[in-house]
């Protein structure tokens, strides 16, 4: 296994563009750095699937972040409410119905793979809907 300094790893990460932007706490210029901020997670839009119709050819926007108030599609909310969260885009291959993902936790995105059903996300608050 490959063993790598601080130092090291830092440079690694940086040369690769790793990293995030972070503010200096004393102030200063935002420097790349690792930051220990966690990435962004989705929030439960739903507790059950979204049927929808799709239509073959057509490139669809599936929010990801959960905070779409177009559900199960991405209404741009992502930029304000989850940076770093980005729609899935996807194009189906048939016309037809189909069950999207509302809980956001789901294996095989966009579509339902029936994560809703367990404790983590029946227990979990729903966002407030305006």
């Amino acid at each position: 296994m490959l063993r790598l300094k601080p130092a090291a790893l830092v440079a690694l990460m940086r040369a690769a563009g790793g990293g995030r932007r972070c503010r200096d706490p004393s102030g200063g210029a935002r420097v790349r750095s690792l930051c220990s901020a966690a990435p962004p997670q989705p929030v439960i839009a739903a507790k059950e699937p979204f049927p929808v119709e799709l239509k073959a050819g057509k490139t669809y926007g599936w929010c990801a972040c959960g905070h779409s108030k177009r559900q199960p599609f991405c209404d741009g909310a992502h930029k304000k409410e989850a940076p770093g969260l980005s729609p899935l885009r996807f194009t189906p291959t048939e016309d037809g119905p189909a069950w999207l993902c509302g809980c956001k936790q789901t294996r095989t995105p966009p579509y339902c793979d029936g994560s809703h059903k367990g404790d983590a996300v029946q227990a979990a608050p729903l966002p407030p809907r305006a």
